[in-house]
Order: C-alpha cells, then structure tokens, then sequence
C-alpha cells in the first residue's frame, strides 16, 4: 500500500441516529491536527450522484432499480473523489457509505446480502473503509428525533418495522466486522460521544503514523 495514502472514515447509522450532527466537528477535529479533509456523502458527493440522490429520496421505485442507483452513485463516487482523495493522502469523511446498503436494502427492505455483496465486489474491489463509526439508538428515539425533523423523504416515511429492520441488519454488519465497525451510543450528550470519539480518532492517528514510519524503513 502506498505509505502516503489517506484513511478513509464512515458514519452510519438510522434516520434520526444523530450521527450527522457530528460530521463537520469530526472534519474540523482532523483538520486541527494537520491533516486535509474530504467531507462528502452517500447518496450523493458527485453532481451525477446529488441528481440520483434526488431521485432515490424522492421516486417510487422497484427494490432492484433502488439498489442499482445507490451503487451506480457509488461508482461515480468512489471514480471521482474518494479514490483520488485517498490516493492523494486526503483523509476523507463520508455520511454513510456500502453497510447503508446492506442495512436499508438489505436489511429494510429485505433484500438480503447477497446481491449487495456481488455489486460491492464489482464496484469497490478491495475499497472499504479503515474506520466506520455506527451511530445507534433504540428505535423510539430515532422516531422522535425524525418527528422533529425538516420534511422527510421516502425512507424516513418508512414505518417501524422497517427502521428495526434496518438496525438489526447494521448490528449483523457490525458483527461481521468488528476491526472495522464500532457501535456509538447515540443516546448520550454530545460532550460524551465526541469524548469517545476523539479516542478513536486519536488511536486512528497514531495507527496510520506507525503504517507510514514502518513503511518508510
């Protein structure tokens, strides 16, 4: 692996999980310490990909079209910022990423994995994120969260099943990698969850000085 390539971060989560709230803090934490920073979003982070956000947020759609056009916004994603980012030593800061996919069609919309897991493979290769961070809250909270919220899109108009589906596929993802996922307690203060949060962005720090010093001897 090239010594100078960046670290590739990730915020999952429900609709109404908060983890949004942190986004910029998180960028503004990394670039306080010297690092360039990416902030982008899934679906989305590319013209064509805001076109099909629009779309995907918006438009009533068969399951397996909603997939393609996720993965589809990925592609162009992936092309056109986060691999040149990353390639380029940026750290790059992403509101959800693949584990959305096997969480809301997966798991939501009761998809399963498989599928996902072929279109990942062919999208991404070898990509994945080195550090992704699931922002979880029980599903009472989320709701009352979105009930405050600005108008909601198709997916945050989904019911209850469909949210507890979707987390329960998140924890699955979460188990299926635990050196890459960890679960944040979305229902403590701010104050507290940046507290834990800066720990692993400190450990992430000093985990990508070692790989760039010992690659450089």
């Amino acid at each position: 692996m090239d010594n100078q390539r960046g670290c590739f971060i990730t915020l999952e989560g429900v609709d109404g999980a908060g983890k949004s709230t942190h986004v910029g803090w998180l960028v503004e934490q990394l670039e306080s310490r010297g690092l360039q920073v990416v902030s982008t979003r899934e679906p989305g982070g590319t013209e064509l990909g805001e076109q099909l956000r629009q779309l995907l947020l918006t438009r009533p759609m068969h399951l397996k079209t909603e997939t393609l056009l996720m993965f589809a916004a990925r592609c162009e994603h992936i092309a056109k910022v986060i691999e040149p980012a990353l390639a380029a030593g940026r750290w790059v800061v992403c509101d959800r990423f693949t584990d959305a996919s096997y969480a809301y069609q997966g798991g939501g919309r009761e998809m399963g994995a498989a599928s996902i897991a072929v279109l990942e493979r062919w999208v991404q290769g070898d990509l994945q994120p080195d550090r992704s961070w699931l922002f979880d809250v029980p599903l009472e909270v989320a709701r009352e969260r979105l009930s405050r919220s600005r108008e909601l899109d198709r997916f945050e108009r989904e019911g209850p099943a469909f949210f507890e589906r979707t987390r329960q596929a998140y924890h699955q993802r979460a188990r299926e990698h635990p050196e890459r996922i960890s679960i944040v307690d979305a229902t403590l203060d701010v104050d507290a969850i940046r507290a834990g949060l800066l720990r692993d962005i400190d450990a992430l720090l000093e985990k990508h000085g070692k790989a760039r010093a010992g690659g450089s001897l």
